[in-house]
């Protein structure tokens, strides 16, 4: 799993992309099938598809939160520029889910779940 975390952190700073809007229950079994191949999973391109799929969801997330911010509305979340993840963090964010949401929760909304949980805006 340590392979496929490695790919999925360098997201942040990913080109603008169309959300995909990818269920998390499809995404986690995408992810699980990769975990069963170990080290062969760098040579998947479901490997690829996840970390588009995270890198859309985050690069359309902060772009709702400038134009949140420009529209003067309060913060949700207030993470950094560069966000630190641990090897399977947001994989167990996406796992915490309740199994039978995953099907109707996208891949963008298990983002913002995520960022809302680790980043609370301070008052």
């Amino acid at each position: 799993m340590r392979y496929i975390a490695i790919f999925l952190i360098g997201f942040v700073a990913a080109a603008p992309a169309a959300a995909q809007n990818m269920p998390v229950s499809t995404f986690l079994e995408k992810a699980d099938k990769l975990r069963a191949k170990g080290a062969f999973a760098l040579f998947s391109s479901d490997l690829r598809v996840l970390k588009r799929e995270v890198e859309s969801a985050a690069t359309v997330y902060s772009a709702e939160r400038k134009a949140d911010a420009a529209a003067g509305k309060p913060k949700e979340t207030c993470p950094p520029d560069k966000i630190p993840l641990a090897s399977d963090e947001l994989l167990n964010s996406f796992r915490a889910i309740p199994a039978d949401h995953r099907p109707r929760t996208s891949v963008k909304q298990a983002w913002a779940a995520f960022l809302k949980r680790k980043f609370p805006c301070t008052k």
